[in-house]
């Protein structure tokens, strides 16, 4: 911006003198803004397209990674169609983008880098992405081996690391299936205490051993990178808020349980 400052003063002084730098300065900042605004817009609308599309993709692969597609699976799919709030041309889109998914000549890990390029290193992003993977085929309280495999590929093709991956199973353990809500800890599984108190650190991504200030330290990270406004303007669709807010509840909600076993205030 600042270079487009000095040429619109410059060519604002050539033209009107002493008080053509002060116009064609601003002038130039003002252009250069709107430009930089529009070009941003742009490639939001772009990022949020790929994620639809590549996640339904993916989600078909996955679906499909046993052999089959099973009703279950399909229902699973419709299900989260209706609770992205897609409407009817995105469900076409998303339908469209399922089969393309299913199909046996489909590229997995292709799509995985497309939507990688797409998001420009965005990590929430692609934790969000891997998120949606992972309640899609729990939904239905059952994961076999080929889709957990198959899971994992996707995920070392985000470039996520294995504590991430251990954070967003954590989050999705304690749901039973067909479960849209709760803090996803286990409180409403009948999930030992300990074992609860486990999940809650690694939902954080820290050890047991950690202080008092280690621990509040990473809630305070963990909320602010998956904060949905933030997810939101690094490309993050719309649709896909009730999910990311979700997510910053089963972060709060792992925190309280860790604070309430160590009698923090």
């Amino acid at each position: 911006m600042l270079i487009a400052m000095i040429i619109g003063a410059v060519i604002g002084g050539a033209i009107m003198g002493l008080p053509g730098v002060l116009l064609g300065g601003v002038l130039g900042f003002a252009g250069a803004q709107m430009l930089a605004m529009t070009l941003l817009k742009g490639a939001l609308g772009t990022i949020r397209a790929q994620f639809l599309d590549s996640t339904f993709a993916v989600m078909g692969a996955l679906c499909k990674a046993d052999g089959q597609v099973t009703r279950d699976e399909i229902r699973v799919a419709e299900d989260l169609f209706a609770k992205l709030r897609l409407n009817d041309e995105q469900k076409a889109q998303a339908r469209a983008s399922f089969n393309r998914g299913k199909a046996d000549d489909f590229d997995l890990d292709g799509e995985v880098e497309k939507f990688c390029k797409v998001a420009r290193g965005q990590r929430a992003l692609h934790q969000m992405f891997l998120q949606v993977q992972i309640a899609a085929i729990a939904a239905d309280g059952k994961v076999s081996n080929a889709e957990h495999d198959m899971l994992m590929r996707v995920a070392r093709g985000l470039g996520l690391s294995e504590m991430e991956i251990r954070q967003l199973e954590a989050m999705l353990s304690g749901r039973g299936p067909g479960s849209t809500s709760g803090d996803g800890m286990g409180s409403k599984a009948g999930v030992d205490p300990k074992e609860q108190l486990e999940q809650a650190y690694t939902v954080l991504g820290v050890d047991s051993s950690a202080s008092d200030g280690e621990v509040k330290k990473a809630y305070r990270r963990q909320m602010s990178q998956n904060h949905p406004d933030k997810l939101a303007a690094k490309g993050m669709p719309e649709s896909m808020r009730e999910m990311a807010e979700e997510k910053t509840r089963e972060i709060g909600a792992a925190y309280e349980r860790i604070c309430e076993a160590r009698g923090l205030s």
